[in-house]
Formats: structure tokens, sequence, C-alpha cells
């Protein structure tokens, strides 16, 4: 089993920074700004002669008992008692500092090694650096420049020759269900996670933007594996003023991209808003399955129940196709109807359908209705395959295809989706117009009738003409042989 590597320390000491160095990725957020960090994050080590599993963990305030920093610490602590290795991150530009020594106390009460690392070290002396350093009591201090590499790869080795060789597990890249958790701020993505995985895995917190990064989960349910990615809260383009949040924004868009079935949460206590309608139709033109968590479902009237029905089948008209859930993620009420969608989804947005089935229903829909004449011409369809999946893709080849409506196309999908049972995933339908072979030919360009009758009139006429001529010059020459005798 591979080992667990914790990075600790202060907010804004570099462990995001480091993260991706081991990992060799950008999936953390970094910026100049402490406690950008908050949730666990999690991912392969692809730095060092090891296989191994780091984890990015929040700044630690381990003075504060309350509040988001109190979770934070929280969720440090718990991704220590987790790991098998901890390093503990210092700033060696700012030096030691109180807070570091109380983190350097509660580490000590651990039983896992914790190796002392001085990063943001580029550029000085090593040895006057890490020397006031020694005085935590953890070792000797390795310098590194998380941000340039210097040392990396050396302190990671001093990490992992502490455990035995670990072969790379085959079928990690085994295709299983990724689904992401998306929504507007403050609509319970992190609360509705942390029921779907039985456990408090994110920080879940009454405040709008809590969740930054987008967290990556694998678990299993039912003795399947599955990932679950949290993000951060989709807000209208013209709120969002900082940096931060804007890269949280694109980080949610990349979770969609990466995700098999999008889980659209809204709140079940405020209106049904325009962004939630943009963030669904996001998630279609990504392709995505789509299924919808109505949330915090519990302690409404009925008059507010049929109210907000009413505003979903008005503003969210165009995912008649995904499955509705009313759940309470706070008191963990429907999420098993929820996760079997999820799964239906997803085996839906992963089908693979028969050529043969698929073109039998193609002729019988066109039996039942033919498509509309553009003109002198009616659109022949001939058969059809699949062309894809996630989503299901359906290519229809024919004549004159290019004439079809939309309102055709829109019976066709209803069709498909009805004949193999596509709940919760968009269908995306391709016409494929066969060419005609004579198209490239240069034809001679024809002349009008009219001016073609002209055209033989006037030569049948210059050869009556010469015939006469010739006929006079016979009889003048007959004539003179007669006259000479």
């Amino acid at each position: 089993m591979k080992p667990t590597i914790a990075l600790v320390g202060r907010p804004n000491v570099g462990k995001s920074t480091l993260f991706n160095r081991l990992t060799r990725s950008k999936d953390a957020l970094v910026a100049d700004v402490p406690g950008l960090t908050r949730d666990r994050h999690y991912g392969h080590g692809r730095l060092g002669s090891k296989p191994y599993l780091v984890v990015d963990t929040g700044g630690f305030e381990p003075v504060v008992d309350s509040g988001i920093l109190y979770e934070m610490a929280k969720h440090t602590l718990q991704a220590v008692d987790e790991a098998d290795a901890v390093v503990f991150l210092v700033d060696g530009r700012n030096g030691l500092t109180p807070q570091d020594q109380i983190i350097a106390n509660r580490l000590r009460q651990s039983p896992r090694p914790v190796i002392l690392a001085v990063n943001k070290g580029e550029g000085a002396n090593r040895a006057v650096l890490a020397a006031e350093f020694f005085e935590l009591g953890l070792g000797e201090p390795q310098v590194i420049s998380g941000a340039h590499g210097d040392g990396v790869y050396d302190l990671i080795e001093t990490v992992l020759a502490e455990f035995p060789e670990v072969e790379e597990e085959e079928g990690q890249s085994a295709r299983h269900p990724v689904f992401a958790i998306i929504g507007r701020p403050n609509v319970g993505k992190s609360t509705l996670v942390n029921a779907i995985l039985g456990e408090e895995r994110v920080i879940a917190f009454d405040m709008a933007g809590t969740t930054r990064d987008s967290i990556h989960i694998d678990f299993e349910r039912g003795g399947k594996p599955f990932t679950i990615i949290d993000t951060a809260g989709v807000r209208r383009r013209g709120k969002v003023d900082e940096a931060i949040e804007k890269f949280s924004v694109i980080k949610a868009m990349q979770a969609i991209e990466a995700a098999n079935v999008a889980v659209l949460v809204l709140d079940a206590q405020q209106d049904i808003a325009d962004q939630d309608a943009t963030i669904a139709g996001f998630a279609l033109e990504a392709g995505r399955a789509l299924v919808v968590a109505v949330n915090k479902w519990d302690g409404l009237s009925d008059e507010r129940k049929e109210q907000l029905k009413r505003d979903i089948n008005r503003k969210l008209y165009f995912l008649e196709f995904a499955k509705f859930h009313f759940i309470s993620a706070l008191k963990e009420k429907g999420i098993d109807g929820l996760f079997d969608s999820i799964q239906a989804a997803y085996d839906a947005a992963m089908i693979k359908m028969p050529t043969p089935k698929i073109t039998r229903v193609l002729q019988s829909a066109v039996e039942r209705q033919q498509p509309a004449r553009a003109g002198l011409i009616r659109p022949k369809m001939r058969y059809a395959h699949q062309g894809g999946m996630n989503p299901p893709v359906i290519v229809i080849h024919g004549n004159a295809l290019q004439h079809i409506s939309p309102a055709y196309t829109r019976y066709l999908t209803q069709t498909f989706r009805k004949a193999f049972h596509l709940q919760g995933t968009p269908l995306r339908i391709q016409y494929n117009v066969g060419s005609n072979p004579y198209e490239e030919t240069e034809a001679k360009p024809k002349q009008p009738l009219r001016r073609v009758k002209l055209s033989n009139r006037i030569a049948k006429r210059e050869e009556h003409k010469e015939a006469k001529k010739q006929v006079k010059r016979k009889n003048k020459v007959s004539a003179k042989k007669t006259n000479a005798r």
C-alpha cells in the first residue's frame, strides 16, 4: 500500500506550491494569500523513486477554537492522523515564529515521523537559513524551494527511505464514475459531499465561498469505485471581484469537464435564479449527464413547495431529461435515491447502442412521421450508428439532411431517448450528408433553347443558299456546252 505524506504548516508557507511540485500538476490553487487552501487535497506523488500519496492541508491555526480557521485546523489534524509521515513546512524568509513552535509541539505528540522542511530558501546560505530552526527539536532541517524545486527531490527521498518498495497498483486507470457537485455559493454542496461519503471529509461552514478549490475524493459505495468532486460556488461574472474567486470558478468549470455526471444543487430556501440555469447550461454545453438535487427541502410549507416546483418547471424547462430529487443534505434525507440517479445517468451517458437497433428505431420514427419537404426536396435518411459516448452521439446518414428542421431533430431525440432509456444524459444527433459524385465535374454551359433553334435555322438557310448556287453553276456549264455544239 502506498504511504501517505501530509504537508503541514502555518498559512502561506508554500504547502500548495510544494504539493504541485510533488504531484507534477497544477491541481492546487496557488497565490500569495494566507489561508487559500482550506480542505484536504489528495494527489499521487510523481517525484521520487517510490509511489506515494501526498496531502495538501489548510493553514494550521492551532490556537483558535471557533470559525473557519478552527475547521481548517481540525481537518489538518485529521490529515496528520491518517498520514504515514508528516512534512512540517516553515518559511525561511520570515524565520522562526511562535506559531511554528506551537505547531511543532502538537506534531511531537503524534506517533508519525515528522520531517522539518525550510521553504523559500532559493539563493540563500542553507546552513545559515536552517540554523535557527534547530530550536524546534525535530531533527536537522532541510532547506528547499518549492517554487524552484531546489532540494525537493532530496527531501522526498528522505521521507520515503523509511518505507518499503511498493509496486504501482494495476488498473488505476480503469474507468469508473466521476461526478461533480456544482451550484451557486452556500447551497450545501460540501454538506452533500459529506452526506454521500458518510464522514466529514470537506469543510461545511455557513459562509459563502468556504470551498475555494476543486477537491477530488475517491471512495467506494456498494463495492464499486467512484470519484466525487466538490467545487467552489459559481456566482455571476459581474459579482466576481477577487482573483482567487476567479480561479476558483475556473477550477469548477474544469471539474465539470473532467466529470461524467454533474449534480446541480439548488437551494430550496431561495428562489431559482438565472445563475442556476447558466450553470446547468454550461454542463449541457460540455455534454455532461445531469442530476438535480433541490437541497434544504425539509421545513418548507406545502405552498412553498408547490411554488418552487412551478419555478423549476418554468426556469429549468430545458432539463426535462434530468431526474430531480428533493433532499436534505444536513439530515441525510433522500441521499440513496439521489445516488441511484447518479449511477443511472452515468450508465446512460456511457451506453453502447448497436447499429442495427439504432437504424430500426430511425426507420420506425420516419414511418410514423416523415421530415418536412424543403421545396421539391424531401430529406431521406438511410441508416444511423453511434458516434460517441458521454454524451451519446447518433450519426444519421442520408441525402438532403441539411434541410431537416430543429423540430424534427427534437422529435428524433425524444424517440431515441425512449427507445434506449437515456435518463439523465443529453443526446446529440449529427447528420452526415452523402456527397454528389458529379458535383466536382465541370459541366459545359448549355445555350438557351431558343438560341439553339435560331442557330440551326440560320445554318440550314446557309446550306440551302449554297445548294442553289451549285445548281446555277451546273446549269450554266451545261448551257455553254449545248451552244458550242
